[in-house]
């Protein structure tokens, strides 16, 4: 991969009422969204011999959920991780191509990894508290990092920010373990948040929720836009329809001589037009059951 610096400052706002097109795989269109807050081009990611997704080039707007569906072993949960340097820490893992967040390739020499995860946090599909209290699940990320300032005053505006004060403020002190499913994944997104991110990351973050609970989880992602960009990996055709603005199909190529299978983006756009009228005969069939 081409390891450049790129100097752009990681801060930088894209200026007001720029509107940059998104990346396709069938092309460039003008669209309405807003800045672009993550970008990536020509992305592959590799184990080994084996490709887990190739060619991928889409854009990701600020404020607002874009969510990536398809079948199993299309590599959306592969390309998810590559988005905040996850796939680092698995060693036969390689990524090729161009991920850029704040105009900032992300896979420069220069770039600290580390940092990368603090600004682009990640919520995984099995909630995964710490087996600390609430209160040090949420801490545990400001400490490390070396936060000086109102600890108290954070945790408090993290599990705020998670809808979830209002349920634990008298009980911080109880393992975070005790907590119902649904409480716990959002004890992980106040974990998250507490590090002050401002991408998040969500692989599957219901698939082990319950349907209240998982109403819970997508009211808060909705609320959560107004602050934080957020990429949902998510099997759930209703939940993709419901909670994103853009929505990526992925699909798998499977090498008639090999059988080898890949993964591929067939087609990004608004969830709308993807939901009832796709560009895409393969995307059509998949939302409508036909396939996958």
């Amino acid at each position: 991969m081409d390891q450049r610096t790129d100097t752009a400052d990681p801060t930088t706002v894209d200026p007001p009422g720029h509107r940059p097109a998104v990346v396709t795989q069938v092309g460039r269109r003008a669209h309405p969204h807003g800045a672009v807050h993550v970008s990536l081009e020509d992305v592959t990611v590799r184990y080994g011999d084996f490709i887990a997704v190739r060619g991928v080039s889409f854009e990701v707007p600020r404020n607002e959920i874009t969510a990536l569906i398809g079948p199993s072993g299309c590599g959306k949960s592969t390309l998810l991780r590559a988005l905040n340097r996850m796939n680092d820490l698995i060693p036969s893992a390689a990524v090729s191509g161009h991920i850029h967040y704040n105009g900032e390739d992300i896979y420069a020499d220069a770039v600290d990894p580390v940092e990368v995860r603090r600004r682009i946090g990640m919520v995984f599909q099995k909630p995964n508290p710490f087996p600390k209290s609430i209160y040090d699940n949420v801490a545990f990320g400001p400490r490390l990092n070396g936060f000086d300032g109102d600890l108290d005053g954070l945790v408090e505006a993290s599990l705020r920010r998670a809808a979830l004060w209002d349920e634990v403020k008298d009980k911080l002190g109880n393992s975070g373990l005790s907590l119902s499913g649904g409480q716990q994944q959002r004890l992980c997104i106040a974990r998250a948040i507490a590090v002050d991110p401002d991408v998040i990351l969500m692989d599957e973050p219901c698939s082990a929720l319950d349907p209240i609970a998982t109403l819970r989880i997508e009211e808060l992602m909705e609320d959560m836009k107004d602050d934080y960009t957020i990429v949902i990996v998510t099997h759930n055709m209703q939940q993709a329809a419901r909670v994103s603005d853009l929505t990526a199909f992925f699909t798998v190529d499977v090498d008639d001589t090999t059988g080898m299978r890949t993964g591929e983006l067939v087609e990004i756009d608004d969830t709308e037009k993807i939901f009832t009228d796709a560009g895409d005969e393969r995307t059509e069939a998949y939302i409508t059951g036909r396939f996958g």
